[in-house]
């Protein structure tokens, strides 16, 4: 039988099937199969996609995703500020379909930091506008469900500060075209926008729990002395490394709206900052800080060899006439004082006879020697420059001496505090972490031995003189109280001071640098009726050791001290007084 009879026979018999039908049957099997595995990749990207979302656009070291602005973290790794894409409330006026002032209540309702007059502007005006840049979740739903077809919500990259108003003023914020307005945002925003470097993180000099209570307790501080503002600074003596800077009252770099509005020190409920908000009051406004120089003058003359025997007394029975001048104690002794006991019990009288006998010059070149006369050396780009005094006579050399005169950023007062303790040398300030091997410049500006008598003197002001209630129990710290009326029109205002307290810790080997300002505390219960740092400064700093002492591996140890011997045969006291 040939091929073709049994192809006729076949079809005839009924027994085969087509060629045609044939072919047709699998093709339809192959699309089948293709439509089965396209189906079933789709429902895997789709749950991909459910899944993974929220992680690949918050990653910011996913290999897929490589944020539009590097990430900024303390110097543990925490995250101080990242860029997400996150979602925003878009409105068209011109398509609502509710009543407005009612939405505006509802929208309220659900954003409390904005009122609804802000709402209701935006949706009755001419154009399309945000409702709100930066929402939640949460509250998109809300919006949501309020059913109006008018509002959108499109998801954008937008600046995130997870830790809120914490470090405001060090972190700054990014304004609406995504650069950097403020604080190391601003110093940084080339490198945080470079593509080369934006997938790693910056690593800050900044601690955040360090950072949180330090603003914790400045915050009580101002609170229980009614102070209008506040200001703090912990700083590395070795390295210069800002560990935590803190002003207060604060404001929150997620939603930075300012305003030319009076600040009480007020809650924010309206959404809008006072302007003077945005000053970072550590290195970016100056003060007459007062007493805390006089460490600083003592130093100087240690150094000059004006003061070499300490135990050599000065006559404080009475004020020191200069010209038409007097210099006063606020405490008057009325009897001849040592320079141990001119620190202890901070006489502006004594401390101006050492600064008399140092000379102008000397003050001056010291002075200089720490950049009190430039803006502060650190990287932030808020810096005030200091009202350095123009000519040194002898009257502002004895001023200066016990920190009238001149105002200066606390800043440069924590700075020389670090050079003062740490061996004599000065090193700027930075806001970036170090290397645990790196070698810091820095430059002589004491001597070792001056250095060593310092924090003898310093931890001795605090067991038995001003700062006594800065004594952390354990951490052996030393420091100042400074007390400086403020000057205004017609001379110095007698109701309005600026209490500080510089202090290091611990003396036997200094480690850190510790300051806190009040602006203008009120003598309250908790203060004992005092305006005076020695009761509302000093306390800030003695809770702020105790609670970050532990965070830095420094463990409170009550065998320990330093070494006072030699100094406390100079010391008078009062019969009956131990």
């Amino acid at each position: 039988m040939t091929p073709q009879t049994a192809r006729t026979t076949t079809r005839k018999s009924g027994v085969g099937t087509p060629p045609f039908a044939a072919h047709g049957f699998w093709r339809l099997l192959v699309l089948l199969a293709a439509f089965g595995m396209f189906v079933v990749l789709l429902i895997g990207r789709l749950a991909t996609l459910a899944l993974f979302e929220n992680s690949r656009a918050y990653g910011a070291t996913s290999t897929e995703y490589v944020p539009e602005r590097g990430d900024i973290v303390d110097r543990n790794g925490v995250p101080l500020a990242r860029s997400i894409y996150g979602y925003a409330i878009w409105v068209k006026p011109a398509d609502l379909l509710g009543d407005r002032k009612q939405l505006a209540n509802q929208l309220a309702a659900i954003f409390p930091d904005t009122p609804a007059a802000e709402f209701y502007a935006k949706l009755t005006a001419d154009k399309p506008g945000y409702l709100r840049k930066r929402a939640l979740p949460e509250q998109v739903k809300q919006v949501h469900d309020l059913g109006e077809i008018a509002i959108e919500f499109p998801r954008e990259a937008t600046r995130l500060y997870p830790q809120h108003d914490m470090a405001a003023h060090v972190l700054g914020f990014v304004n609406r075209d995504g650069r950097g307005a403020m604080g190391m945002e601003r110093v940084m925003n080339d490198y945080l926008r470079d593509p080369a470097k934006r997938s790693t993180p910056l690593n800050l000099a900044l601690d955040v729990r360090v950072q949180a209570a330090l603003e914790s307790e400045l915050a009580s501080g101002m609170a229980a002395t009614n102070a209008k503002g506040g200001a703090g600074v912990i700083l590395d003596v070795a390295t210069g490394e800002v560990i935590a800077m803190a002003t207060l009252p604060s404001f929150n770099p997620n939603r930075p709206s300012f305003a030319n509005i009076p600040d009480l020190g007020q809650p924010i409920v309206d959404g809008r900052y006072p302007i003077s908000r945005q000053t970072n009051n550590v290195t970016n406004r100056v003060y007459e800080l007062g007493s805390t120089f006089k460490p600083l003058t003592v130093a100087a003359a240690l150094d000059a060899g004006t003061v070499r025997d300490l135990s050599v007394r000065y006559d404080a029975t009475k004020p020191l006439q200069f010209g038409r001048f007097k210099i006063r104690d606020s405490h008057p002794s009325g009897r001849w004082m040592n320079t141990p006991e001119a620190l202890i019990h901070s006489s502006n009288i004594v401390t101006a006879q050492i600064a008399d006998k140092l000379g102008a010059a000397r003050m001056d070149a010291m002075l200089r020697n720490m950049h009190f006369n430039a803006r502060p050396d650190i990287e932030l780009a808020e810096k005030a420059m200091p009202l350095y005094p123009k000519s040194w006579d002898r009257l502002t050399n004895m001023t200066v001496g016990f920190g009238h005169g001149i105002a200066v950023t606390p800043m440069h007062l924590a700075s020389a505090y670090a050079a003062m303790v740490n061996g004599g040398i000065y090193r700027p300030a930075t806001m970036f972490k170090t290397k645990s091997d790196a070698k810091i410049p820095g430059k002589r500006v004491f001597t070792a031995a001056t250095s060593a008598r310092m924090r003898q003197l310093m931890r001795m002001i605090v067991v038995d003189g001003t700062g006594n209630q800065a004594d952390a129990l354990g951490y052996r710290v030393g420091g100042k109280t400074g007390s400086a009326e403020k000057p205004g029109v017609g001379g110095y205002s007698r109701n309005l001071v600026v209490s500080t307290f510089a202090s290091a810790f611990p003396m036997d080997n200094p480690r850190y640098v510790v300051l806190a300002m009040l602006d203008e505390p009120q003598g309250t219960e908790a203060s004992s009726f005092q305006r005076t740092a020695g009761f509302t400064a000093a306390p800030v700093v003695r809770k702020t050791i105790t609670r970050i002492g532990p965070l830095m591996g420094i463990i409170p140890d009550m065998k320990r001290d330093v070494d006072v011997s030699e100094l406390m045969p100079l010391i008078w006291k009062a019969k009956g007084e131990q």
